[in-house]
């Protein structure tokens, strides 16, 4: 079978296409077609966030072949659910610059987008400081209120000692990444998770079990590479951030305090990091859920499926980020319907994709789960939440967008209420209801969480065609 002309000229067409979306060209995504507009920056963005996952991933796999690795895995997995809180404030600013960046950028005025992207990061390296001061005071505490044994926080506090002091490198990553996102410039935040991650795959398993080249730390290796991984892949950002040739570099005098431009990202920062809030802390509520119902054990499983769950669905959460970016610049451009039509097309996409993800959950669940822990009883649970979750993952899907759409034009405030009455009251109640007072202990859990996004996926696209997010100015 040979290819005919026209097979080959679609094919270097679509050389072409992925060469474009990984190189990074300046594009001016208002003017061309939605189709393009939405796959050049959803393809750098899927790769971003699947680099973002597979930091978990690393950690979960090596720290589970460790002694006590039930121990171990419960310390990644309750550590990554309190550094929900510092990735709050990080996503939080980060919406807030992506929002404001890609409207300047939309108004054709890369000067002002570079300025405030500058502010924001000001702004969120204070926080974050102050947040990761008191995680590394206060390590194995964290843990015990988490539910972990007093032999567990015991094992794993410095651990979460040196995650948590190493928060400020976290909060750079999310930030300037969002910050490169609404320029447009989706393919620089994916490299930057390539270069961070690949140095994570090289340090973890030789800081961890030292094969005799430097000394063996155990579970405290996994954070030590995490740490150095993301803080090599912030100087790689900040690079390209201040060394940047083209139309949008951010320089030394944008970093001059300018506290209306402060007032103004905050403005939108503030509900969009109460979004996350909210979110994570309903994640850390179920956590200690299935902690106290189900032991050190259960604790495991549920959080060996989380890990799983995040590494496929953030690549679902890269792709909805192009709705962010498009909703700026398009409203920024005043082009309020094409908007509009980038959401629907990246909604198209997203559910495609998350229709993939559910088959591998329900067939290859069990290969998955063994290739991370091989306590059997680890594994069962494991394999239980997997399917009971990925029940709802089209409605992730479609939800993930809507939340984007929302925040990419700057209204923070319509996703947190969602978030506030869908996790708070809906969610949490659920999963208390089923898991205690109808005794299906972790199963309770796990039916709450597809329930809840079901629920508050159909409410925010409601929300959503009502159309008032096209009325907000930033």
């Amino acid at each position: 079978m040979s290819f005919d002309h026209k097979d080959t000229g679609k094919v270097s067409g679509a050389l072409l296409f992925l060469k474009q979306a990984f190189r990074g060209e300046e594009t001016d995504y208002t003017a061309i077609s939605i189709r393009r507009a939405v796959l050049m920056l959803a393809i750098p963005m899927m790769l971003e966030m699947s680099m973002e996952s597979v930091f978990a991933l690393v950690d979960l796999y090596f720290v589970g072949h460790l002694e006590k690795s039930s121990f171990a895995i419960q310390t990644v997995g309750l550590t990554e659910s309190v550094l929900t809180v510092m990735y709050s404030v990080a996503i939080g600013m980060s919406m807030a610059a992506t929002a404001v960046v890609a409207r300047r950028i939309g108004e054709k005025n890369p000067e002002a987008a570079a300025h405030s992207g500058a502010q924001a990061i000001l702004v969120a390296t204070v926080v974050t400081v102050l947040l990761s001061m008191a995680g590394v005071v206060y390590a194995k505490e964290i843990l015990l209120l988490m539910g972990a044994s007093e032999s567990a926080a015991e094992h794993g506090k410095d651990f979460t000692a040196i995650m948590m002091g190493s928060s400020i490198s976290i909060m750079l990553l999310f930030l300037i990444n969002g910050i490169f996102r609404g320029a447009g410039n989706a393919a620089i935040a994916m490299k930057s998770l390539w270069v961070a991650n690949s140095c994570n795959i090289v340090l973890c398993p030789l800081l961890i079990n030292g094969w005799g080249l430097v000394p063996a730390f155990g579970l405290t290796g996994a954070a030590m590479a995490t740490a150095i991984g993301r803080t090599t892949g912030v100087l790689y950002q900040l690079y390209h951030l201040l060394g940047n040739k083209g139309k949008f570099r951010i320089r030394m005098p944008h970093f001059h305090v300018d506290l209306p431009l402060i007032r103004s990202l905050v403005k939108i920062a503030v509900p969009g990091i109460f979004q996350f809030v909210i979110a994570s802390c309903s994640w850390i509520v179920l956590a200690r859920l299935v902690a106290v119902t189900s032991g050190d054990e259960g604790s495991a499983g549920y959080q060996t499926a989380l890990r799983l769950m995040m590494f496929f669905m953030l690549p679902a959460w890269g792709l909805s980020n192009a709705a962010s970016t498009l909703v700026g610049q398009n409203l920024g451009a005043n082009a309020a319907k094409r908007a509009e039509a980038s959401v629907m097309t990246t909604v198209k996409y997203n559910v495609l994709f998350m229709l993939l993800v559910s088959a591998v959950f329900f067939l290859l669940a069990h290969w998955l789960v063994s290739f991370f822990t091989t306590e059997e009883h680890v594994q069962s649970i494991a394999r239980t939440a997997m399917y009971i979750m990925a029940c709802g993952f089209v409605f992730y899907g479609v939800g993930m967008v809507m939340i984007n759409a929302f925040n990419g034009s700057g209204d923070t405030w319509t996703p947190t209420w969602v978030n506030f009455f869908g996790f708070w009251l809906f969610q949490i109640p659920l999963a208390y209801l089923l898991a205690v007072y109808f005794g299906f202990n972790e199963r309770g859990v796990f039916i709450a969480i597809p329930v809840s996004e079901a629920a508050i996926t159909v409410v925010s696209f409601i929300l959503f065609k009502r159309g008032r997010w096209k009325l907000r100015k930033v």
